[in-house]
């Protein structure tokens, strides 16, 4: 039996991917327990944790690293971490954050890098932080050079890292998702595109704009304000353009209700700035979805050949990858089969597998038993 203190929290996709991997790891003896931060779990989210395989759950509403000014919470929650630590005895600490990397751990403790502020403003601005981010970019740096590990979900991201941080050594696993929810329903003239409308770096505002020049339907789902984002994202959700009668904004949405649009709609479209995997695009792939995403490192290599790539800059370009969808349904049917084909290599099991192998690696490191 392996015991995990896992780190996650609850205001984006690291939740999901907590819970996957704490179920595709629990057959081969891993035992997890999680340590929420960020705010409180919603009622779907305690439904969800209570029907995985997570064997504790320890909450709290600590600000996250990323947020304003969270920087004595950050303390505060890293005290938490380290009683939590010594009650529990885990044999290896799993970050899904940076800061707390720094912390006397007893065990072995890994950190993942699912996305940062300061490889977010590199990608979207195309330029240095401002010296605001500066204590981010030093407590970030601390936390990858004193962890004894350091994952990426992609070679992009684990390059990323080492142009703003310095070598960081970096594993590169994948992310995944179980496609249990999936199922054959009728496929329309839909386009829908899903991420957070307040990130910049998810260029969502792009699709609204040009919405009208398609045939189809256009949806997008998402929240229109950040968690307290520092980011300077809340602006793109709020400003007029969104007002404007172009695609059918469907708010924030639990997966449970987003998973009947990705079953209906052909394609799926996400001309991101910057994603350090694509969650969002992985469940369009499983739902069977064309896919036309932003031409960027991460992205190419995620998906290869499976989908459309379009420069985030480049209107005319969005335009005309989902016309050709929407015009020729030969080559949708074709992009579809290869963005589902794509997917299904990025299952739970293969991503547990991944992990497994660097847990017992840090803890023969460790000098503990494999």
């Amino acid at each position: 039996m392996t015991s995990v203190l896992m780190t996650t929290d609850t205001v984006g996709g690291v939740w999901t991917y907590a819970l996957e991997l704490a179920d595709a790891m629990a057959p081969t003896g891993v035992e997890v327990v999680l340590a929420t931060m960020g705010r409180p779990m919603n009622r779907q989210q305690r439904r969800e944790v209570s029907g995985s395989a997570v064997a504790e759950v320890h909450e709290s509403t600590f600000a996250l690293e990323w947020m304003d000014d969270p920087w004595v919470e950050v303390e505060l929650a890293g005290e938490w971490l380290v009683a939590l630590e010594h009650e529990t005895e885990p044999d290896v600490v799993h970050l899904n954050g940076f800061v707390h990397a720094t912390l006397p751990w007893r065990a072995p403790a890994l950190v993942v890098a699912h996305s940062c502020v300061v490889t977010w403003w590199e990608a979207v601005h195309h330029q240095r932080a401002p010296a605001q981010w500066d204590q981010y970019r030093s407590r970030v740096g601390a936390g990858l050079a004193a962890a004894d590990a350091v994952v990426a979900p992609s070679q992009a991201m684990a390059d990323a890292l080492d142009r703003c941080y310095g070598p960081t050594g970096a594993v590169v696993l994948a992310n995944c998702r179980r496609s249990d929810w999936v199922r054959e329903v009728p496929k329309e003239q839909l386009v829908l595109s899903a991420g957070r409308l307040w990130d910049q770096a998810k260029n969502l505002a792009m699709v609204h704009r040009v919405a009208p020049r398609l045939s189809w339907a256009v949806m997008i789902a998402g929240a229109t304000r950040g968690p307290g984002a520092g980011a300077d994202g809340d602006e793109a959700a709020t400003s007029g353009e969104w007002a404007a009668r172009s695609s059918t904004l469907l708010g924030p949405l639990p997966f449970a209700e987003l998973a009947p649009w990705l079953l209906r709609a052909s394609v799926f479209v996400l001309p991101a700035r910057y994603e350090p995997f694509g969650l969002a695009a992985l469940e369009a792939g499983l739902a069977g979805c064309a896919l036309v995403l932003g031409d960027i490192p991460s992205l190419r290599q995620v998906w290869g050949d499976a989908a459309l790539f379009v420069d985030p800059s480049d209107e005319d370009g969005l335009v005309s990858a989902l016309r050709r969808l929407c015009d020729d349904p030969d080559f949708l049917v074709d992009m579809a089969s290869r963005a589902r084909r794509r997917a299904g290599e990025f299952t739970p099991e293969r991503c547990a597998a991944g992990y497994l192998a660097l847990y017992d690696r840090l803890r023969v490191k460790a000098g503990g038993v494999a």
